[in-house]
């Protein structure tokens, strides 16, 4: 009984108790919520509908190979130009590597619509009617299957997301021993048997979620298929669930959420199990640095095309987007220039009288509203996972507690944005009880974004503490500091820098994010995304651009600003 009382006593057991129910809330509720949705009274037939119904091909499997299609072509290519980039950057004597390593991580913190909206700049052709793009407006034909579909699609999400395959294997290339490629050579291997019998295998397991990452990226994915498919009915399971909640075919809505979710899942679990119980160590108890190679009169042809890469990537989409925010017609280089798709009032003469971004109250409130989006999501879900994260370092025998934890603050990862999105409005759409309905609040919004980034929160707050050795804890019992004093005087000044930048993560992710809010916002919580999606689906290029650059700056604008808060720590610490 007193063992009970103690154990239950404890205030990191309540903490405990309190991270399991707002995970519970945040998480498990609205899974539950989705799938109970399709299962009440008349909406079990949803199922039947969407599997085995005259409606299946097009609720359900073509979407459904539309959507593996692009996950395939985003995970493969994705996954062989960031390993080519991280080769390139960590083991080739290439010039311009640390140039090229900077620019290779930019497009990632870019909205994902940005490079599809450059991508309709250049490339839209005349078949939807419309503003043609910069190549139609010179005269040039656009093939259909370049302008519209999956091709384009599948271009665009790989300029996005082949940094993160990048960031994963150059970490890993970074780790290969120069003792093992040395041992190599001296045998006389080749350069290229090198590369395939000693730094292949030893980053399998980064190519491997390099591609699991991209895949899942590309498969949940809404704003690209949205801007570049939608169009010409090219649908995905992104956009076809959202298509039908947003008409009010909710329960059909709800199971290809499901269906989403499950797809994505399954995928990530797979590829865990690819490479469970095999041994990649390159890591031994001798430290060597990478080993670089020459790569001899290759050097300039893949520092080019490198440099290609990432410019195209990183660099011309924004120069795109900005060119094009100027230009009186949209894709008319000699249509004359002009300010008002910034600053301009109400102009019948362009654009059916929208005015300039910066003149319209309403994407002033959405800027406003973003912003303040951005900083909620980014505290709460700061909090919520830095305190799973201390919970586990607390509590490393509790193995219930532990488990349900880190459980609960990894799921959110395996859900894409819509399909979290839709499960909010299954669970919080309608009053519970006491608690009225929260769709069209600003608060589902926060919610939905808490539990979307707690995964990012948590696992760099699980990072940072984990550099912290016990021994200064040790160290501050023994000089008498108590359980809270502790946690103020030493874990959260040492773990501060990691949880800044899960943070501002967190924060850039959300004011980016399109695909979990495109369900949730209404008139009353406009959001730069959703704009930015409602003008670029209504044919307002100009404008789309222009919020999308805003988007763009405030995001660079809190990386920076990270960067140089956490470059001046150490020095107020030294004085």
């Amino acid at each position: 009984m007193r063992r009970a009382l103690r154990v239950f006593g404890s205030p990191t057991r309540w903490v405990a108790l309190a991270v399991v129910g707002i995970l519970v809330m945040l998480v498990a509720l609205p899974l539950g919520g989705l799938v109970a949705a399709t299962l009440d009274g008349e909406r079990i037939t949803s199922w039947s509908d969407v599997f085995a119904s005259p409606m299946s091909r097009n609720l359900l499997w073509e979407p459904l190979g539309n959507t593996l299609l692009i996950g395939l072509g985003t995970g493969l290519l994705s996954t062989v130009l960031g390993a080519f980039l991280a080769w390139i950057v960590v083991l080739s004597d290439v010039p311009g590597r640390r140039v090229i390593g900077a620019l290779a991580v930019v497009p990632f913190a870019l909205p994902s619509f940005a490079i599809s909206l450059a991508w309709e700049t250049i490339f839209r052709n005349d078949r939807l009617g419309g503003s043609p793009g910069l190549l139609a407006g010179l005269g040039i034909d656009v093939p259909d299957a370049i302008a519209w579909g999956p091709l384009p699609i599948v271009l665009s999400l790989v300029a996005h997301y082949f940094s993160l395959a990048f960031v994963v294997v150059a970490a890993a290339l970074a780790n290969v021993g120069g003792d093992l490629v040395a041992a190599a050579e001296l045998t006389g291997a080749s350069r290229a048997r090198v590369a395939v019998r000693i730094a292949l295998p030893a980053v399998a397991p980064a190519l491997t979620s390099g591609f699991l990452l991209a895949f899942a990226e590309g498969v949940s994915n809404f704003a690209v298929p949205a801007v570049l498919g939608l169009p010409v009915r090219f649908p995905t399971l992104s956009t076809r669930l959202y298509g039908a909640i947003s008409t009010g075919d909710t329960a059909r809505g709800y199971v290809l959420s499901i269906v989403l979710v499950v797809v994505a899942a399954l995928v990530l679990w797979v590829g865990s199990r690819a490479t469970r119980g095999r041994s990649f160590a390159t890591i031994t108890g001798k430290a060597t640095r990478a080993r670089t190679i020459a790569t001899g009169p290759w050097r300039w042809p893949l520092a080019l095309a490198a440099g290609a890469l990432v410019v195209s990537t990183a660099i011309v989409p924004g120069i795109v987007l900005a060119v094009s925010t100027f230009l009186r017609r949209s894709g008319r280089l000699d249509g004359g220039a002009t300010l008002h798709y910034w600053i301009g009032g109400s102009d019948p003469s362009i654009s059916q009288g929208v005015r300039g971004v910066f003149a319209d109250p309403v994407v002033v409130g959405a800027i406003g509203g973003t912003l303040a989006l951005g900083l909620t999501v980014a505290a709460g879900a700061t909090v919520l996972g830095f305190a799973a994260a201390l919970v586990l370092r607390m509590l490393p025998r509790a193995r219930v507690i532990g488990a349900s934890v880190g459980f609960l603050a990894y799921v959110p990862f395996l859900i894409p944005g819509v399909a979290l999105g839709a499960a909010f409005i299954a669970q919080f759409g309608t009053p519970v009880g006491p608690f009225p309905a929260l769709y069209g609040t600003f608060a589902i919004l926060v919610l939905a974004g808490i539990a979307a980034s707690v995964p990012f929160a948590f696992q760099t707050s699980r990072a940072a503490l984990g550099q912290i050795s016990p021994e200064l804890e040790e160290a501050g019992v023994v000089a008498g500091i108590r359980g809270p004093a502790r946690l103020l005087r030493i874990l959260v000044p040492l773990a501060s820098r990691g949880v800044t930048g899960g943070g501002v993560l967190v924060f850039v992710t959300m004011i980016r994010d399109l695909s979990l809010v495109v369900l949730l916002v209404t008139p009353a919580t406009p959001l730069l995304s959703t704009l930015t999606f409602r003008y670029a689906s209504e044919g307002f290029t100009q404008h789309a651009n222009a919020i999308t650059l805003v988007i763009a700056a405030i995001s660079v604008a809190a990386t920076l600003l990270a960067r140089r808060l956490e470059a001046a720590r150490p020095s107020r610490s030294r004085s």
